[in-house]
């Protein structure tokens, strides 16, 4: 049987499901959801099962020496970098079935689809999961692929231990993964990363694939405001030191900032912890994140500087210290215009509704755009939710996410 017109193709998305919800098997939570986190011998289960269907679908597989794993389907012309896919398949405590792992499955099943029509590639095809996206057992987040793009040291990453102590090289040599592969040594012609969108947006506009066009810049702070603490009974108002009331005041301003710098303006408060925390003392110190994020770098500059010119003002005003602290920084990451191009055209040629859309959150395909072109493709997620046991997507959606991406990687491996 000759093989279908390249417009013509077509993953299969019933099969793409039970590997979905094969993997989601293990770890799963009473609530629906996964907890499989990284470099136990859940994920340990989570990693031999992918690579059982890569070989057998006829990949080979090697291994880095931080446990990222690559899945390799040759080409005609294997001295090619490959052309790649992938994400994560470590999850959140309180994960769902789909947050990075539909990423590595959906690259699977691009494999498995090109294996049933006898397709042959110019360029290798090949399909990656990093180690420790998710950042909820060790940190750094996006551990593998920030190791793989010299963001930080294979040394830095192999000592970061969990609240147990336990070394993340030691527990990647527990479960078998420590590779031989240098991290970084392993060319990539282009990168493209399929993902559930985590957040309302495709929901809200009734669209079924978001074409990505970038990732957020962002900054995190840790503000303090210095009080003091005092009986709330026979303390007036007019002589309080309320580190609290001065901190809410400071909270607003996060929100608001991120309102006065539209669309993609994010101001979040995620943590808050009040001393002496107690029902009945005026609070003398309040210590609270901040988190600043925009579609440009120089955008989040500005948030960051207006956040710090206010907290100046309220100290004089109020006369309590603040001090804020800059804890970290992702810089802002725009994708390939060929690879964002690619994309949209697949979903176009395949007649999904689509529009260009900047992910919140960060993705491994952040550190792939610093050493390749690279792009991503969202689909929605039910009311926007993720990092959740609740977390669920449409199957209809899932394979039009995988077709987009079979087509955006055709598009730059070849047919021969």
């Amino acid at each position: 049987m000759a093989a279908p017109k390249f417009e013509d193709l077509r993953i299969n998305g019933t099969r793409l499901w039970g590997s979905l919800m094969e993997l989601a098997a293990i770890g799963a939570t009473d609530k629906g959801g996964v907890c499989r986190l990284a470099l136990t011998d859940l994920d340990k289960r989570g990693r031999d099962l992918v690579v059982s269907w890569a070989h057998a679908a006829g990949m080979t597989v090697t291994v880095d020496k931080i446990g990222n794993v690559f899945m390799r389907r040759a080409g005609r012309n294997n001295a090619l970098p490959p052309i790649m896919t992938g994400s994560h398949i470590d999850t959140q405590p309180t994960g769902g079935k789909f947050d990075g792992n539909y990423g590595v499955l959906a690259g699977i099943e691009v494999v498995r689809t090109l294996d049933d029509h006898h397709i042959e590639t110019e360029a290798p095809i090949e399909v990656a999961f990093w180690t420790n996206e998710e950042g909820s057992r060790f940190v750094p987040v996006m551990m593998g692929s920030g190791v793989f793009a010299h963001a930080f040291s294979l040394a830095t990453a192999y000592a970061a231990t969990d609240v147990a102590g336990l070394t993340v090289k030691d527990e990647l040599t527990r479960i078998g993964y420590v590779g031989a592969e240098e991290p970084g040594d392993h060319p990539i012609g282009a990168y493209f990363e399929t993902h559930i969108e985590q957040g309302p947006v495709l929901e809200d506009h009734d669209i079924t694939i978001g074409v990505v066009t970038g990732v957020l810049g962002i900054r995190w702070y840790d503000c303090t405001v210095t009080g003091m603490e005092a009986h709330a009974g026979p303390t007036p108002m007019a002589l309080r030191k309320d580190a609290l009331q001065v901190a809410t005041r400071l909270m607003q301003e996060v929100v608001a900032i991120a309102h006065r710098h539209p669309p993609h303006g994010r101001g979040t408060v995620g943590m808050v912890q009040v001393h002496p925390n107690s029902r009945n003392v005026i609070p003398g110190r309040v210590k609270f994140s901040i988190d600043l994020r925009n579609s440009t770098d120089a955008i989040v500059d500005a948030m960051g500087a207006e956040i710090h010119a206010i907290a100046a003002e309220l100290a004089t005003t109020s006369g309590l210290p603040i001090q804020i602290e800059q804890v970290s920084h992702y810089p802002a990451q725009s994708f390939h215009a060929e690879c964002v191009e690619a994309v949209a055209t697949a979903a176009g040629r395949l007649g999904y509704s689509n529009m260009p859309v900047v992910s919140g959150a960060g993705h491994d395909a952040v550190y792939m755009a610093k050493l390749a072109p690279s792009g991503m493709i969202f689909i929605p997620c039910k009311d926007g939710i993720s990092h959740n046991e609740i977390e669920d997507a449409k199957p209809e959606h899932i394979t039009a996410g995988c077709n987009v991406l079979l087509h955006a990687m055709l598009e730059r491996a070849k047919i021969v």
